[in-house]
């Protein structure tokens, strides 16, 4: 028996679903948003833009880190650091949405979407501590000092196990993911 748990906040507006996640109310794991200066001290509309700026990049970290854990968590930091590649580089990409969240949950929750772990009807909070901080840790990296891209542009994978299913360009075979343009 499946006893994965039915997502119901696929249809919540944004800031319905950041204000439950910020709450606690969500059954994915939340982590505090960085540090931002003293709401007094900017004006208000720099305090509104600040205010959403901390929410994008909380939620930017948590929707890159959850793909990297999902995605390649047995794979160490260089297959993360590949999948984390193609997330930004999409995000990059006139042709897929311009948000991190926006890529990762680009189709929906029901398949076919972008990538897996997104639309599997699967419980999504991370059970392995370790690989989670790694995940937590390399998407921090990724969207504050972006590293080398390793992918050389990719835009696309799928896993090695898995004949492929496109007409691409290939561009890196990674732990087990193949990535293309």
């Amino acid at each position: 028996m499946d006893d994965r748990p039915h997502r119901i906040w696929h249809w919540l507006p944004c800031s319905m679903l950041l204000a439950l996640l910020a709450a606690g109310c969500a059954s994915r794991p939340t982590e505090p948003p960085p540090a931002e200066p003293p709401a007094a001290s900017l004006p208000a509309d720099d305090r509104r833009t600040a205010d959403l700026n901390t929410q994008l990049d909380a939620a930017s970290r948590h929707c890159l880190a959850l793909t990297l854990y999902w995605e390649a968590r047995g794979e160490g930091r260089a297959g993360m650091q590949a999948v984390g590649a193609v997330v930004l580089n999409r995000v990059d990409d006139h042709r897929f949405p311009d948000t991190v969240c926006g890529v990762v949950k680009q189709g929906g929750e029901t398949p076919p979407c972008q990538f897996s772990w997104w639309c599997d009807g699967r419980s999504d909070r991370p059970s392995n501590g370790r690989s989670w901080a790694a995940a937590l840790a390399l998407a921090d990296e990724m969207l504050t000092a972006r590293p080398r891209d390793p992918t050389r542009g990719a835009l696309f994978f799928h896993s090695t196990s898995i004949d492929s299913p496109w007409r691409r360009t290939r561009t890196a075979h990674i732990g087990n993911h193949v990535f293309y343009r």
